[in-house]
């Protein structure tokens, strides 16, 4: 049977930068453009030339080189022609492959927002696809406010796409722009269109998630004959966000309800980029990864009750719906004190160790887990500090370095300036190779100090922490009072890419946080040569 073609528009670069916190540079939009094209997206959406000196920028060049280069902007005024509108003009002067033009189809919209008639609003749609085919571009039409302005007008609703496609248009685009329509209401809604004249083969679909059912009314659309899908990566985007690309790819290549119906131009190789995808890009936006990610997450694949992890090492499919390396990701077997041996086994089998279920050591183990998770510890979420903790009990880990004592001060006082400031400083002494050294570093609160001050020197060992960082800290009090008790967990990253996760307990937040440092560059140190468990740093 032949398989119907489903296209992929990502708009992270347009409707993403939307997003309350993320303004792209012109180099964050040539260096995610990049990411785009090379993962193997059909369309890049990139911005509004002439909207902003950005946009303009960014579209002096074709920044794709396999994705069709988009650019986003109005149809043409009304009461002005199409040749002098100055906002077409700069879409026709960009270099693009293909131009998308959004489009008022709810007649409210049109009296309210645009002052014009319904009459005058058709014109302009017509007229702005026109100008756009005759300039050799690909023409597409974003009815802005589909959904609404068809429950409130159907007529005029479909007569916006209708015109569009009559006039050449290649996609005609059906919005939830408010994003509150339900998948039920979208399939039907899709189903008019096409029997309107509208081809399916033409028609697009782009939701937005403000009831968390982008994804859903995306497939809802595809499943009512919609044959481009419009999203974001992460689901990035204004108010609640988009329709997110990282989980509509792989739900459309790997379960077999689509994938035996519809082809998206991803093979299998490129979907295992899926994760690194959907990782790289957090970096970029100097944010944790969500571990609770459909396919992506770091806990997508991690099973935690002791009969699942049982029922794992026998057959992964009894708790997967997909294989893990299916989309670039790793299967996790989380160890805690409500797991059995066979989560412990399967954890330490990740990680290259092998255990006999009898084998007392593995027993002691045990016992120090859930000991220390008695008072605090959490290592489910904290995989490297496990890792270290097992070496450590099952056989050795090498004395990298010795820390004799540091000492951490802050002091509050008025600047030359009379400007009231805090000021934070570390002193770190250590052994390495038998010569003891000494750090001193000032940083932006005193566990940001005592990551300078311990990193800042570390003998012989100093260039393989270079690219370590700290990608982000967490800090829970375990109970009331100023005696509480304090849990710090810490993901770090390095130039591979891989992330891992350390904890630390005390009822001191520095002592609890500096536990964690020393696990995260030690497991640091243990994963440059190859020992650490691919598992605890995905």
């Amino acid at each position: 049977m032949k398989k119907d073609r489903i296209y992929l528009f990502d708009t992270t670069l347009r409707d993403g930068q939307q997003t309350p916190g993320i303004d792209f540079s012109v180099e964050d939009k040539i260096a995610i453009a990049g990411m785009l094209d090379e993962f193997g997206l059909d369309y890049v959406e990139g911005g509004y030339p002439g909207a902003n000196p950005t946009d303009t920028a960014f579209f002096a060049r074709k920044r794709t080189a396999r994705a069709k280069f988009v650019a986003f902007g109005m149809t043409k005024r009304a009461g002005i022609s199409a040749s002098n509108d100055p906002g077409l003009a700069a879409l026709l002067d960009s270099q693009s492959d293909a131009i998308c033009l959004v489009a008022k189809s709810w007649d409210y919209h049109v009296r309210v927002a645009l002052g014009c008639s319904n009459e005058e609003n058709l014109e302009s749609i017509a007229e702005s696809v026109k100008a756009v085919v005759a300039s050799g571009r690909e023409a597409m039409i974003d009815c802005e406010h589909f959904f609404d302005g068809y429950k409130a007008n159907p007529d005029y609703a479909l007569a916006c796409a209708t015109t569009a496609f009559a006039s050449g248009a290649r996609w005609v685009v059906l919005c939830d722009t408010n994003g509150g329509t339900q998948p039920a209401e979208v399939r039907a809604i899709v189903e008019a269109v096409i029997a309107a004249g509208v081809p399916g083969a033409n028609l697009g679909i782009h939701a937005h998630n403000d009831t968390g059912q982008a994804v859903a009314n995306t497939l809802a659309a595809v499943e009512a004959g919609v044959r481009q899908i419009q999203g974001t990566l992460n689901g990035i985007g204004e108010r609640c966000g988009n329709a997110n690309l990282v989980t509509l790819v792989p739900t459309l290549a790997l379960k077999e309800t689509y994938a035996e119906r519809f082809d998206i131009g991803i093979d299998t190789d490129m979907l295992t980029g899926l994760t690194k995808l959907s990782h790289t890009f957090d970096e970029l936006l100097n944010r944790s990864p969500d571990h609770q990610a459909p396919y992506v997450g770091a806990s997508a694949f991690a099973t935690k009750a002791g009969i699942h992890a049982s029922a794992l090492l026998k057959d992964p499919r009894t708790y997967e719906h997909v294989t893990p390396e299916s989309v670039g990701n790793l299967r996790k077997v989380m160890v805690s004190d409500q797991g059995g041996k066979a989560n412990f086994i399967n954890a330490l089998k990740l990680r290259g160790i092998t255990v006999a279920k009898d084998d007392p050591k593995l027993d002691r183990l045990i016992q120090i887990v859930k000991e220390r998770e008695a008072t605090g510890y959490a290592y489910e979420g904290a995989d490297a500090s496990f890792a270290l903790l097992a070496y450590r009990t099952l056989g050795t880990v090498p004395d990298f370095f010795h820390v004799e004592s540091f000492r951490v001060m802050v002091e509050r006082r008025y600047d030359a300036n009379g400007q009231l400031k805090t000021v934070s400083e570390a002193v770190v002494r250590l052994i390495v190779d038998g010569e003891t050294m000494m750090s001193v570093a000032e940083g932006h609160g005193p566990v940001n100090a005592l990551d300078l001050a311990l990193r800042k020197d570390l003998g012989k060992y100093q260039s393989e922490i270079a690219d370590l960082e700290l990608a982000d800290y967490k800090v829970r009090i375990l109970n009331g009072g100023t005696e509480a008790i304090t849990r710090v967990l810490i993901e770090s990253t390095d130039a591979s890419g891989a992330r891992w996760w350390t904890v630390g307990v005390s009822d001191n937040i520095i002592d609890a946080s500096f536990q964690a440092l020393m696990d995260s560059i030690v497991y640091k140190l243990l994963k440059n040569r190859g020992e650490a468990g691919k598992a605890a740093a995905e």
